[in-house]
């Protein structure tokens, strides 16, 4: 009895901790999102094309040097923890700050002396050399931080690693819009000076000072984690001084650990980042080809600056939403109940669709409003990405959530496997758009989409294979499309029946999102795509059901 109390106390304490930083991540999502607004306001859709670009790369160095010791560290020392070996987890701390200052100091270097390379050779960009430098260091911090949010993590508590995610963004987002309209401005001064306008020079130091704002993010995240660290450094020496362990682990034996440790999470992860720098690097290549490299770094700008901000809104609630139930399916799975993880698949599954396809419809209806709700200057090609590449939410959606079931089923290869088939695919695409029909930028909306589309497929073979699982059609994509398309005819409608009579596209766009939540709300409930029961799985469902019964719509 006292051990089944400990066992759900420890699982409570698990979802509790979860809880705290899956909220932590919806938050930093909205904060990124938000101050990425007046961020491209400010330095324009040119300043956001080097600023995508130089992230394009930073990703890839963040990932090869400190994406991973998060996870690996904490890991390492929870084990060490749990058998009171408070000297050999302070050992693994030790090698791993002694790994991430080797490193990352080697990835700072590689990005601040190859900045040049990439920025003129790679992405033929010179001005976004300027971006790359900045955040050379913030890689080199980035491995500190992510050793010391291993190291709390171990220690059974994420309110550490919250709160500094928390206060990290909002000190990017302040400095990113600071920093950058001051450069921005100092550097239009020298422009006007100079008689140079019109170049890039004012958007690259733009985006060179939206960097800064990372770096700074990070600092403050590290010097937050070191306060907390010395403050506990009395418990630690108490704690060394009782340990009885009498095998103390060599650092080369911890090292090769983490090492093996990091490198599985880095190819599983690699694949996603690399298609990024992979498409910024061809598309780039084909403008330059067709003749167009110079009207390539706007282009670029609106995709990952505007474009791929309104997407991600959805996808981030999505997959926040259904990833929340990936844990119950790893415990299922532990318990060897098959029944409980079908079912458990098929709630993600359904819930991630049941937010995607009306996000979808939303966008490709609102595309205009809320392109320049957010936006200012011309807004056209924007609006076009936005409502040809709306259909990427569902299926980027979907496909993070089955690549989260199949790790969480413990087939952890098979999602690299079929990334990297998707990969070689989505490039072939890219290239024949690209190049046979001159397809230009929308070569790359369409082929990210064709990419998303052979991982769902992928990934459902697999789970239909492994678990003899098929997805339910009727609740989980029919009644949706369905709402969706109710939903849609009402937002458009009401969009315009509120601008005749108010002339302002911010009240007549929020109004019109209101209509659309509450139809579709009405209508998924009515149509039986959710019960009483799964309502309560959701978060927050339990308070949702509430409002629905006093509605009288349950």
């Amino acid at each position: 009895m006292e051990s089944n109390r400990r066992k759900k106390k420890k699982e409570s304490n698990f979802v509790v901790q979860g809880s705290i930083l899956a909220v932590a991540s919806i938050v930093v999502r909205i904060i990124g999102i938000a101050y990425r607004v007046p961020m491209i306001n400010i330095i324009g859709d040119e300043g956001m094309g080097y600023y995508g670009t130089a992230f394009n790369v930073y990703n890839i160095a963040l990932l090869l040097s400190s994406y991973s010791l998060p996870l690996a560290v904490s890991k390492m020392v929870s084990a060490r923890l749990a058998g009171k070996q408070y000297r050999n987890a302070a050992r693994i701390l030790r090698a791993a700050l002694c790994y991430a200052t080797i490193v990352g100091a080697f990835a700072a270097a590689v990005i601040w002396f190859g900045a040049d390379f990439f920025a003129k050779d790679v992405f033929f960009m010179p001005y976004a050399a300027f971006a790359l430098r900045t955040l050379a260091p913030t890689v080199w911090i980035m491995a500190y931080l992510g050793v010391f949010r291993g190291y709390f993590q171990g220690q059974g508590t994420m309110v550490p690693t919250a709160f500094s995610q928390v206060f990290e963004q909002i000190v990017n987002a302040i400095v990113s819009v600071a920093a950058g309209s001051f450069l921005f401005n100092e550097a239009l001064k020298t422009e006007v000076l100079k008689n140079q306008t019109g170049d890039g020079y004012s958007n690259a130091w733009g985006a060179a000072g939206g960097t800064i704002g990372t770096g700074a993010g990070a600092f403050t995240a590290l010097i937050f984690l070191l306060f907390l660290f010395a403050a506990c450094a009395k418990m630690r020496k108490r704690q060394i001084r009782r340990d009885q362990t009498e095998i103390l682990e060599s650092y080369r034996d911890i090292t090769r650990i983490l090492f093996f440790t990091v490198v599985p999470v880095i190819l599983s992860s690699a694949i996603y980042n690399l298609n990024s720098v992979l498409d910024n690097g061809i598309l780039a290549y084909n403008f330059k080809t067709l003749g167009q490299g110079d009207e390539f770094a706007s282009i670029w700008g609106v995709y990952t600056g505007k474009y791929h901000l309104l997407i991600n809104v959805p996808m981030a609630i999505s997959n926040a939403l259904s990833s929340s139930l990936i844990p119950s399916v790893s415990r299922a799975v532990a318990m060897g109940d098959k029944k409980l993880v079908r079912g458990r698949v098929a709630s993600a599954i359904r819930f991630s669709c049941i937010v995607a396809i009306p996000s979808t419809v939303g966008l490709t209806v609102l595309a205009g409003p809320v392109n320049n709700l957010l936006f200012s200057g011309d807004n056209s090609l924007a609006i076009r990405m936005t409502i040809y590449g709306s259909l990427a939410v569902v299926f980027y959606s979907v496909s993070t959530v089955t690549n989260a079931i199949l790790q969480g089923i413990d087939k952890m290869r098979l999602p690299i496997f079929h990334a990297v088939i998707s990969l070689v695919l989505h490039l072939i695409a890219l290239e024949i758009m690209a190049l046979g029909f001159h397809m230009g930028i929308y070569s790359m909306v369409f082929s990210n989409i064709l990419f998303a589309l052979f991982m769902v497929l992928m990934n459902a073979r697999s789970i239909r294979k492994l678990l003899g699982y098929r997805q339910e059609m009727k609740k989980t994509v029919i009644i949706p499309v369905i709402a969706s398309a109710v939903m849609g005819i009402f937002t458009f409608g009401s969009y315009q029946l509120a601008h005749l009579a108010v002339k302002s596209n911010a009240i007549s766009t929020l109004f019109a999102m209101m209509i659309a939540v509450v139809v579709y709300g009405v209508l998924l409930i009515k149509l039986g795509a959710l019960s009483a029961a799964e309502l309560k799985t959701m978060p927050g469902g339990t308070k949702l059901l509430r409002v629905f019964r006093k509605l009288h719509l349950m």
